[in-house]
């Protein structure tokens, strides 16, 4: 028998999830939920769906986990992490302005940053040491050139280009590019002026998304790691901007961007 689940759509930069708090209401089924409920026509409408749960381990506050609009799980969001932490914050479910939060990519940080009203404005991410050769996710011997390896607990490959238009067809080809053995998100980056790049995303499991938390990560490693930039990056993608520090002191990667609630509903499962 059909029944009702309670569930909070939000965005960060317009990667727009479908959250629950399974805290409160169970989720049978994610994966084939995540499908229909994330269908634009037929569904909800988004990105995917987040499940925000208790944490296992005493390492972490509490956990998440993530599935994209095809149903595959994901290792973790960077968007998504950000709105968690709103979500945990301003729905009074913690009182902690810093989050721990277990991800299948390990824990990561999130320091909440509140408006003069006490609302969660905005949200850095410790998204933790960036990888640049893994041979588990990426095999160079296939022939890839043109673009920059980057892990940050889930594969991407970006590549420069005046051209991130392209995002649609050379984004769904490469996604499934025999180099990516368990396929991989694809940026497109030309630069701006300043420390600035613009940013087309294609995620793994969803196609063209607004913005990609670990994707701008990613870009902005890239950037680093080819002498395009420094250690500081504004990476503008088509839902807003996301600033991204490389930190010397630590090797980590932290994001900082804005997260919204877009409206409360219940939907059938």
């Amino acid at each position: 028998m059909a029944r009702k689940i309670k569930f909070t759509k939000m965005h960060g930069c317009g990667n727009d999830y479908i959250y629950v708090n399974t805290m409160e209401c169970a989720v049978p089924n994610p994966s084939e939920v995540a499908i229909a409920w994330s269908d634009r026509h037929k569904g909800i409408g988004s990105d995917g769906l987040v499940l925000i749960c208790k944490s296992p381990v005493v390492e972490a506050d509490f956990s998440m986990r993530i599935f994209n609009a095809d149903g595959s799980e994901a290792m973790m969001c960077g968007n998504a992490s950000r709105c968690i932490g709103k979500y945990l914050y301003d729905r009074n479910i913690t009182t902690q302005t810093q989050i721990r939060l277990l991800t299948l990519s390990g824990v990561k940080v999130l320091d909440l940053h509140l408006d003069t009203e006490g609302v969660v404005d905005s949200v850095t991410v410790d998204m933790g040491r960036p990888v640049l050769e893994d041979d588990t996710l990426f095999l160079s011997s296939r022939g890839l050139t043109n673009g920059t390896f980057v892990s940050m607990g889930n594969p991407h490959y970006v590549v420069f280009t005046n051209n991130v238009d392209q995002v649609g067809d050379t984004g769904r080809a490469l996604e499934y590019h025999p180099a990516f053995p368990q396929r991989c998100n694809i940026e497109f980056a030309a630069p701006l002026s300043g420390a600035a790049f613009r940013v087309r995303v294609w995620e793994r499991g969803s196609g063209i998304t607004q913005a990609c938390g670990t994707g701008a990560c990613a870009t902005a490693v890239a950037a680093a790691v080819t002498g395009r930039a420094g250690r500081k990056s504004k990476i503008v993608m088509d839902g807003g901007t996301l600033d991204i520090e490389w930190r010397e002191s630590d090797n980590h990667v932290y994001m900082t961007g804005p997260a919204e609630f877009v409206f409360d509903g219940e939907a059938l499962v």
